[in-house]
Order: structure tokens, then sequence, then C-alpha cells
């Protein structure tokens, strides 16, 4: 097994343990830089923990900010670790994430004065961190995509549905490098899709091939279930420890959304997921507005600013905020609030995404849709309970009719409140295509499946990144 489950997310075991060493590092960072502070280079002495007050209170809070700067900047994300530069730009957002880090320890040290650390400690710690961290991921890039962390993967069927699973991506690498797909069992009556050097055959005994193979998990990947289903084999398979799992479940674990080439609607129902309650939505709505509050403290000036420019740049006859229909939680329409960020004739010619490079978009407007901050008039919507912080993005009524003919499971993502933030808008750039919401939907039904709390608020820790590093902005 090579993820593992955490708040209804599949957490990949090599970046969990990456993040406990990381944690350990910046901890540990502290503790040297106290003794190197102190000259006290006996480091299995408890007089370096004594020679600060609240030692433990400060290094826990130094190493927390640390790694929520590093989740925010996106790096255990498994799409920094792609290609040939991946490092270099690791590297590069690490950098980042340090001057943020920087930033928000000044709030808390003078918020919170007992957990400050003196100013010769933190630039050594810094130091420490930086060395420490560079090096682990530097050793992590080398040993990422080998067997140590490699799951093994043994495919039933060799069709179209098997040779989904191997599809490569435009780097010409595997979708990830969390399993490797060792064989494809051959069965009667479908025609080969998969490459020929991974066909096997049946054989007398599935289980003792998996044996054999060293397999960590079975698919099954057949194009029709009706036919040549192996009951038995499975079952002796799952009964001496190996997993055995469906093409849909495998790939929401393995790339964190629900694939459609391979849904259909029992698996919806029947999953472990797609779950509500009174105390949930209580929960989410206490979320929602608290965080609304916290952040309308911070952001006030901000809001006026920019409303203030948008009216200087045309004339403040015009209106400062854009009102359109979207479609909402079970269908419902409602006015969708937003900074306006383009020409007051922009939709003359009707409904349109927006292009790169859209001459549509005012001087200031090319500023807010960039920060993202063309988006925040939404918080109203939010408070009135209209949308929610995190969730699917709300399209218009003029989209979701024509997607919803086209795009089987469309309707469904329209079965929770739409979000200003979302798992979508994390994990693919903005969407101008049909394709685009193809791709989209895939994971706004992963996120409806498995969405909580916690998720909620990594998500929008991680839109930070979005915003910081202009992630599909048009």
């Amino acid at each position: 097994m090579t993820t593992v489950r955490i708040f209804n997310n599949h957490i990949r075991m090599s970046f969990a343990l990456l993040a406990i060493l990381e944690s350990l590092i910046f901890f540990g960072a502290v503790y040297f830089a106290v003794a190197i502070r102190f000259n006290s280079f006996d480091f299995s002495s408890p007089e370096i923990v004594f020679s600060v007050n609240n030692f433990y209170s400060k290094a826990i809070a130094f190493a927390a900010i640390h790694m929520l700067g590093m989740t925010a900047l996106g790096l255990y994300q498994f799409e920094q670790f792609r290609g040939r530069s991946g490092f270099a730009q690791t590297v590069a957002r690490f950098f980042v994430s340090l001057l943020l880090v920087s930033i928000a320890l000044m709030v808390l040290y003078y918020l919170f004065p007992y957990i400050r650390l003196g100013r010769g400690i933190t630039a050594i710690a810094f130091a420490i961190s930086l060395i420490g961290i560079i090096l682990l991921r530097w050793l992590f890039f080398s040993y990422l995509g080998s067997e140590v962390f490699t799951s093994k993967i043994l495919v039933f069927g060799i069709g179209r549905s098997a040779a989904n699973l191997l599809h490569k991506n435009d780097e010409g690498e595997l979708p990830t490098t969390s399993y490797r797909i060792v064989a494809c069992i051959s069965t009667p009556g479908q025609i080969r899709v998969v490459p020929e050097h991974l066909l096997i055959d049946l054989g007398e005994s599935l289980l003792q091939q998996a044996i054999e193979l060293e397999v960590n998990e079975i698919v099954i990947a057949l194009d029709n279930r009706s036919e040549n289903y192996p009951v038995q084999h499975m079952l002796d398979c799952k009964l001496n420890g190996i997993k055995v799992t469906d093409p849909v479940s495998f790939l929401e674990r393995e790339q964190g959304k629900v694939n459609l080439s391979y849904l259909n609607p029992s698996w919806m129902v029947f999953s472990d997921g797609f779950k509500g309650s009174r105390i949930k939505t209580a929960s989410s709505r206490i979320f929602d507005v608290v965080a609304i509050l916290t952040i309308l403290s911070f952001m006030a000036p901000i809001l006026l600013f920019v409303a203030f420019f948008i009216g200087l740049e045309d004339g403040f006859k015009h209106p400062i905020f854009y009102r359109q229909i979207r479609v909402g939680k079970n269908g419902r329409h409602f006015d969708l609030l937003k900074f306006r960020s383009m020409s007051i004739d922009a939709e003359k010619d009707g409904p349109q995404w927006a292009a790169q490079n859209d001459c549509r978009i005012t001087i200031v407007g090319k500023v807010i849709r960039k920060l993202r901050i063309d988006e925040l008039p939404q918080i109203l919507n939010i408070l009135k309970g209209d949308m929610r912080l995190v969730g699917p993005r709300p399209e218009r009524p003029e989209f979701v009719e024509k997607l919803a003919q086209n795009i089987d499971y469309y309707q469904q993502r329209h079965s929770v409140k739409p979000g200003l933030a979302g798992w979508a808008q994390l994990k693919y750039p903005y969407g101008a295509t049909e394709k685009d919401a193809y791709e989209k939907l895939q994971y706004d039904l992963y996120y409806i499946k498995n969405a909580n709390p916690v998720m909620d608020f990594f998500i929008l820790l991680q839109t930070l990144e979005v915003i910081i590093f202009g992630k599909g902005v048009r």
C-alpha cells in the first residue's frame, strides 16, 4: 500500500513520510540554533531546552508555520515532482515559502509574544532549515520513482479499460509514480489493446500468479463485466491479503479525481462517500461564517481600494460590481457578485468564456483577475447562503444546459453548494472548453464525495499558490 487515508483523502505514503521528516527538521533547527547561539554544543544536554523559555511551544510554532507555508505553496503536491526541472522549481518555491513564513512569524510574534524566538536564534534556525530541507528534497527526488515508493499492480483485463490505466501524459510519464503495472491478465472474448509485453494468461490460479509477481493490488478492468468475471479468483486473493480494486476507486485514490470513463451510477450510490448530515451542514456553515468574517477584517481596506480604482478607470457612473446569474445547489439560480474586470459592453454578443489575453479586460481588471481579487465580493453570496467558501465553481445557466447534455453526471456537481475556491481549481487550470469542463468535473465529483472541514481548510490554504503563481488566470 503506497497511500494512507486521512480525513477521507488518500495521501501518498512517500509524501506523508516527507512531511514528517521535514517537520522534524524545522523543530530540530530551533534546537540546534539555540545550542549554537548559547555555545552549548553538548546536544544531549537538557540545558539547551531550558535555556529558552517555552522552548517546545516556540519550536512547535516555528515548525508548524513552516509546514503550513510549504503546503500553501504546493510543495506536497505530486505535480511539483514531474519533469527534469522539478527539483529547481521546488527549491524556488521553498524560497518563496521562507519569505512568506518570515512575514507570518513577524506578525505572530507580535500577537503572541510567548512564542517569540530571538533574532539570532531565528536567523540560525532559518539557515539550518534551508540546508536540511534542500538536502532532504534532493534525496526524495532521487528515490521517488524507486521500488520503495512504488506499488506493483496486476490488471485483470486487456481491453480498452485496462489500456486507460496505462495512458501517459504529455511528458511521456505515467500519470503517477506511486504504482507500476507489472502485467495484464488475458481473458477470452476481449480485444487486446494493452502492449503485448504485459500480456500473461490466467492459468489455474490467479492467487499463485499474484504471489509470483509479488503484486500489492489487483485492478479489475474488464470492458464487459458480465462475461468472464473471476469471482472465485478474486475471493482467493482477498482472503490471502491481496487488495482487489475497481478502476474508479483505484484512479480516485491515485489521481485525486473520479474518472468519468469508468464511472457508473451504482458506484456513486454504494461507494464510501457522497454523505451528508445536519451536523456536517451546520459545521460547514460555522466554518464559512467564521472564515469570512476573518477575511473581511483583513481585506476590507483592499476591497475599498479596488472599488475606488475600478470607478476611477471607467468613471464612477458605471457599476463597480458585476452581477451574473449562476447555477447553485439543486439547480437553483442566484446572482453572483464580482468586481467588474471587463468593459461595460463585454457581453454585447452574448455569454462567452474568457480567452487568453482577452481584449475585454480592463487595466484594473488584469491586476485583480491575476490576484483573484475580483472574486472577493462573493463573500456576500457566502454570507447569504448561496455559496460556500469551498466547493465546485458555479457556472452560468447557458453553459450548464449545454454541458449537461454532452457530459454524463454533469448535473451531479449541483448536489452541493458551489464555492469560492475549489479542488478542481487547485488541480486543473482555467477551463474554457467542453473538454476542460469534463476534466474539472472529475475533480468536482472527488470533492463532493470526500468533502470535510479539514479538506476545506487545506484547499483554502493551497489557494494561496493559485494566487501567487497565477494558475489558470485569464
